[in-house]
């Protein structure tokens, strides 16, 4: 799964409408470009891709302040929607996610309900546990030289995610952070003109995507 279908289409359907240069501006205020493939031309691209496949209903607005083209704003669609939701709950129930997957997972899980984010939290438990089990079936110390360092790194993730996963559902189900159907949850996003202390400094090309 690539993170950045799930960051782009989480960040458009968390403003309702946003143009190109809103929802990078947002993935930068979160360190997506750090910890992730969220760079400028990356998230343009994906922009353009999920509106051809009809995830995002592409409006044209007034002209970009640069005397461009007009400014392109994007909405979810139902089956945008569909997709968000269903790669959300994938990225956080595999126990073999890539870090910047369940990074952008975790970074909207309060769009789904409490109960269900408990859920798939505890799929991921048990996805790492028959993964430490079966690598450590195989795991013999020594018998692979400095080769079977691979798998005891393997065994020692599987136990940290695992330990890592059970404190998240502890607070998620001691009340921590706001859910969906709960109340106003925390958004995180930047309002027009706000300024972001965390972006790169590439400029815009006329806000015309």
């Amino acid at each position: 799964m690539s993170a950045i279908r799930l960051l782009v289409l989480g960040a458009v359907r968390r403003h309702g409408r946003a143009h190109g240069y809103q929802v990078r501006n947002d993935l930068e205020f979160w360190g997506a470009h750090e910890w992730s493939n969220a760079k400028p031309g990356s998230v343009y691209h994906a922009l353009k891709q999920l509106a051809k496949q009809d995830m995002l209903l592409a409006h044209e607005v007034a002209p970009s302040t640069a005397g461009g083209p007009p400014r392109i704003e994007y909405e979810i669609t139902e089956r945008g929607t569909e997709e968000y939701l269903a790669l959300l709950r994938a990225s956080l129930t595999s126990y073999d996610q890539k870090m910047d997957v369940l990074s952008a997972g975790i970074g909207f899980i309060v769009d789904l309900e409490r109960s269900e984010a408990v859920a798939l939290l505890r799929e991921r438990v048990a996805h790492l546990a028959a993964w430490r089990a079966d690598v450590a079936e195989r795991y013999a110390p020594g018998a692979a030289g400095h080769i079977g360092e691979i798998m005891n790194m393997w065994i020692h993730s599987a136990d940290a995610g695992a330990e890592w996963t059970r404190g998240l559902i502890e607070r998620i189900e001691g009340g921590a952070y706001v859910f969906a159907g709960e109340g106003e949850p925390f958004v995180g996003v930047l309002a027009e003109g706000d300024e972001n202390p965390y972006a790169t400094g590439v400029p815009d090309p006329g806000d015309a995507r």
